[in-house]
């Protein structure tokens, strides 16, 4: 890989020394660079437990450290020659300062760990974990050895109710059934010996389908007294900092477990390993922002919006229709952002980084390679664990075997927390700042859930650019398990640019997700080579529409404009009508889900035209004349409506009737001048 200093220094404004040893006989330069109080990055993540090290073994060592991989992601590949416009866009983004502090979540575990399973299993999984935690045992029957003669833990058995919680506040919910009270019994196995039909195993509990009554076992309890068959089932509930849970039925199906919860299966030790740590207090970032009256969930106790719901692979999230908004968990939020990628109102905001630290990232990556002389960017998206993991496997493979290109010149590796935290608007933005494609690397680590929110969006943002006129495959997934599956990916990863834009956009990402939004879809219509009066978009994971109104259901009741959570749909307090404003239609079907009359539908599109900024009456109609006073109070249809639907109501005959075609004020009126009106004060 043949470095260019010169080259470097002049695209990070700063002069660059080389050195091909540096954690070995150069490592005096690193030392004396650490004592500067300037950040200092570091070109390679080979030795990053060395340079470490040697910062803390350095005097007056005050600079912050910062790692960054052009070996295996830019160097060791076919294109190394042409890599310089990456490396320097990799060195780029390195230099920009880390992400702001946010509020942190916290947890505390006193390390009271729960064992579910059948009592042999649970009591092999606790002797591996009592010298670190406090155990008990739910015991599920005898496995095939059964339960120690000595009784070294405290042991739960009956019908698990539920189970819930997360690290340090789970919560057990069964009911103790059996007459065989556990903590009483001190498996003297006295009952076993008596017991003529064996209904009793080495698990302490008594099988009823076996039990024939001779209660012989109630005898031979004695003075323990721990068996007894009047015993009323009992509910019971207890808590738990940390739960292993061994049955092939886990408490939890979720994609993403709660922290603290885990799975064994009896081989790997590592969960062990993670298990015996996990004492004391910890924290995690509050990874999501939510603004309450942003939200398109709900309105006037409808459902509109359920995408973030629909995609949490935590069951972080639930509805509170009532409070008209959703609410999220966040000790079981995982901090996948795939709820703030799919939420079309920006209500939902991924915090940890911010969408402007994320926006600032590929602004500088894409603007740094293209003034360095690079062309065509691809931005590969992957996650800052598996993904990275897989790169620098790739990497490796291709410096050992000729027939493995390695990752591409062109390919700019960008690591996120995780890869659907990236949505929509930003891959957008990528394309208007200079990218010719945005793929998104996805692992095992993504739940299947998340696959299908990225495909539906990556179907909205190439069907917007495809009208535009933009050429070419802008958005993919790539699928792989390993550095080997990546090696096979080559013909993707080689793949033919797709058309990008002639000039670069220069805004910033905004904190506001629409706002980003829209001066990404500005920028792209000023550089299309083609536009059309509007484009249609798919159906699912749309964020931009129109409505469709049935003119003749419609009775401008105007129940949609306070459902609307947007401010799309607005009414004219000066005459019947109903307007709309298509670029804050967020299509959450709010409107539709609440017109009584069905006159509302959905149609995901992108307009083209100035109209789109601009309120457009949909419907309107005549004013309705009172026939007393001629004052206004309604529409002629919604009035004639009514008339229709009361007509054969028996309350609402002559005098009654005439009524309704009344303004309020006269309708009161006409009630206390009637002559004919019985008055509850006439009644004796």
């Amino acid at each position: 890989m043949p470095l260019q200093p010169q080259t470097l220094g002049t695209a990070l404004d700063e002069k660059l020394t080389l050195h091909s040893a540096l954690c070995r006989r150069e490592a005096g330069a690193f030392q004396k660079a650490v004592q500067s109080g300037d950040d200092v990055v570091v070109a390679c993540t080979q030795e990053t437990r060395l340079f470490a090290e040697l910062a803390q073994q350095t005097e007056g060592a005050t600079s912050v450290i910062k790692f960054v991989n052009i070996r295996e992601t830019g160097g060791w590949s076919r294109d190394a020659a042409q890599a310089s416009p990456k490396i320097a866009a990799l060195l780029a983004v390195a230099h920009l300062p880390d992400a702001e502090p946010v509020a942190t979540v916290t947890y505390k575990s006193a390390g009271r760990v729960l064992i579910i399973g059948e009592l042999d299993a649970a009591e092999r999984a606790a002797g591996l974990l009592s010298d670190a935690l406090d155990v008990t045992l739910f015991s599920l029957g005898t496995g095939r050895d059964g339960g120690l003669q000595e009784r070294r833990y405290p042991v739960l058995a009956g019908k698990i109710q539920r189970l819930t919680g997360w690290l340090g506040a789970f919560e057990l919910h069964w009911q103790r059934n059996n007459a065989i009270d556990l903590d009483l019994c001190t498996r003297c196995n006295a009952c076993l010996a008596v017991c003529p039909e064996g209904a009793i195993g080495f698990d302490y509990q008594i099988d009823d389908a076996l039990c024939k009554s001779h209660r012989a076992c109630v005898k031979a309890c004695g003075v323990a007294g721990a068996i007894d068959f009047g015993r009323a089932p009992e509910a019971l509930s207890e808590k738990f900092d940390l739960v292993l849970d061994l049955r092939a039925t886990p408490a939890f199906t979720q994609h993403a477990l709660p922290q603290g919860y885990f799975r064994w299966d009896g081989q790997d030790s590592r969960t062990l390993l993670k298990l015996r740590s996990l004492v004391g207090e910890f924290e995690k970032p509050r990874f999501f922002n939510y603004k309450q009256k942003l939200c398109a969930h709900s309105r006037n106790e409808k459902t509109g919006c359920t995408a973030c719901i629909d995609v949490c692979s935590a069951s972080a999230i639930s509805s509170q229709r009532d409070r008209q908004q959703i609410v999220v968990n966040p000790n079981l939020c995982v901090g996948c952002g795939a709820c703030t990628t799919v939420c079309p109102s920006g209500a939902l905001t991924f915090a940890y980084p911010r969408p402007g630290e994320q926006g600032a990232k590929i602004k500088t990556l894409l603007g740094t390679y293209a003034r360095t002389g690079g062309k065509q960017a691809a931005l590969l998206l992957h996650s800052q664990e598996a993904g990275t993991r897989l790169l620098a496997d790739l990497g490796r493979l291709a410096r050992l075997d000729p027939a493995t290109h390695g990752v591409p010149a062109r390919v700019l590796p960008l690591a996120l927390w995780h890869t659907v935290s990236v949505g929509l608007e930003l891959w957008l933005s990528a394309i208007a700042h200079g990218a010719s494609q945005v793929w998104v690397l996805m692992t095992d680590e993504e739940a299947p859930q998340y696959r299908e929110a990225v495909r539906a969006q990556m179907d909205v943002a190439q069907a917007i650019l495809g009208g535009l006129g933009y050429q070419g495959e802008h958005f993919r997934i790539l699928e792989a398990r390993d550095a080997r599956d990546l090696a096979a990916l080559d013909a993707q990863l080689q793949a033919a640019p797709a058309q990008g834009v002639a000039q670069a956009a220069g805004f910033a990402v905004q904190a506001d997700k629409r706002a980003t939004l829209e001066l990404a879809l500005d920028h792209l219509m000023t550089q299309a080579t083609a536009r059309p009066e509007a484009i249609a978009l798919p159906a699912a994971g749309s964020p931009l529409g129109t409505l469709s109104i049935n003119k003749d259901a419609c009775t401008l009741c105007l129940s949609c404009v306070s459902a609307c959570p947007a401010s799309a749909l607005q009414d004219n307090p000066e005459l019947p009508q109903l307007k709309f404003i298509e670029k804050n239609c967020v299509q959450c079907g709010l409107c539709a889900t609440t017109c009584p009359e069905n006159a509302i539908t959905l149609q995901p599109r992108l307009l083209l035209t100035p109209q789109r900024k601009e309120a457009r009456v949909l419907n309107e109609s005549q004013p309705y004349q009172c026939i007393r006073c001629s004052k206004p109070f309604g529409t002629l249809k919604a009035i004639e409506s009514m008339l229709g639907k009361l007509a054969g109501h028996a309350m609402f005959q002559g005098a009654a009737a005439e009524r309704l075609k009344m303004c309020s004020d006269c309708r009161v009126i006409d009630i206390y001048s009637a002559d004919n009106e019985i008055k509850i004060t006439d009644i004796r």
